[in-house]
C-alpha cells in the first residue's frame, strides 16, 4: 500500500476530531459536471444571467427552463459513488465527525452521512418562496414553468444563488469545526472559492493536519497541506478506508 495512504491513516487514527471538506471533484464521479473550469456549466451559460438571484426573480420561468431543468435532470439521476460511500463509512466507524460540502447534489446524505454542512445549500430540494415548504426536487413536475407550490408560490432551488449570502449557520458551524479539528480531509476542491476555501487555512492555523485528496495540485498543496494524496477521490478514499 502507498506510504502516503498509510501516513494519512495514522493521522486519522490518532485524531480526536476529523472533518472533511468536499468539492466538485467528489461528485464528478457520479456524473455531475462542475460549475467552474474545463467542461463546467459556466463555459456554456453565463452565471450572472442564469444563476444570479436577480435573474431568477426577474424571470423565474427562463431560469427554470435554461438552467434548473438541466440541473434537475442531472441530480435526479445521480447516485452516490465510492467516494461518498467511503465518507459515510468513515463516519459510521467513528473516524469522521462531519462533512462540509460545497456541492449541492445531496449525495453525501444519500450515501449515509448524517452530519453534512451544505455551504451552498442543496439542489436536491426546492423551497416555496411564499410559504417556505420544502419539496424534494425529484417530485417537482415541469409541466408548467416555473413550478409552483400547493399554496401558489413559486418553487426555487434551496441553494445559494449568486447575490445571496452563505447561510449563517453553515458558515458558523464550518468555522467552529475547522478551528477545533485535529485533521481535515480536503477532497476534490480547487480551494479557490471563498469562504469555503478559508476552512483549511483556519484548521491549519489552529494546529490541524491537512490531508488533501485531489488529482491536481491546488493553492493549498505546497503551503498548507501536510499530505497530498494524488488521485481520484473514490480510489484514494477506498484505499484509505482499507488501511484503517
Amino acid at each position: 500500500m502507498r506510504e502516503d495512504i498509510l501516513q494519512a491513516s495514522r493521522l486519522i487514527r490518532e485524531a480526536h476530531l476529523v472533518v472533511a471538506l468536499t468539492g466538485a471533484g467528489v461528485s464528478v464521479e457520479s456524473g455531475i459536471p462542475p460549475f467552474r473550469g474545463k467542461g463546467g456549466l459556466w463555459e456554456r451559460l453565463d452565471p450572472m444571467e442564469f444563476a444570479h438571484i436577480d435573474a431568477f426573480l426577474r424571470n423565474p420561468a427562463r431560469v427554470w427552463d435554461i438552467l434548473v431543468r438541466e440541473m434537475k435532470d442531472i441530480v435526479d439521476r445521480a447516485l452516490p459513488n465510492s467516494a461518498h460511500l467511503a465518507l459515510a463509512r468513515l463516519e459510521k466507524m467513528g473516524d469522521l465527525a462531519a462533512v462540509i460540502t460545497q456541492n449541492i447534489d445531496g449525495l453525501h446524505q444519500a450515501a449515509g452521512n448524517r452530519d453534512v454542512i451544505e455551504f451552498h445549500g442543496s439542489f436536491a430540494r426546492q423551497r416555496c418562496m411564499k410559504c417556505g415548504k420544502i419539496v424534494p426536487t425529484h417530485l417537482v413536475s415541469l409541466k408548467s414553468l416555473p413550478p409552483r407550490c400547493e399554496c401558489g408560490g413559486i418553487l426555487r432551488p434551496d441553494c445559494v444563488f449568486f447575490g445571496e449570502a452563505i447561510p449563517l449557520e453553515a458558515l458558523t458551524r464550518s468555522q467552529e469545526l475547522s478551528s477545533n479539528c485535529d485533521v481535515m480531509l480536503v477532497i476534490g476542491t480547487s480551494a479557490e472559492v471563498q469562504p469555503a476555501a478559508s476552512m483549511p487555512r483556519i484548521a491549519k492555523y489552529a494546529g490541524a493536519r491537512i490531508i488533501e485528496i485531489n488529482t491536481e495540485p491546488t493553492p493549498l498543496t505546497a503551503s498548507y497541506s501536510d499530505l497530498w494524496l494524488k488521485g481520484r477521490a473514490g480510489e484514494v478514499l477506498e484505499s484509505l478506508l482499507s488501511s484503517l
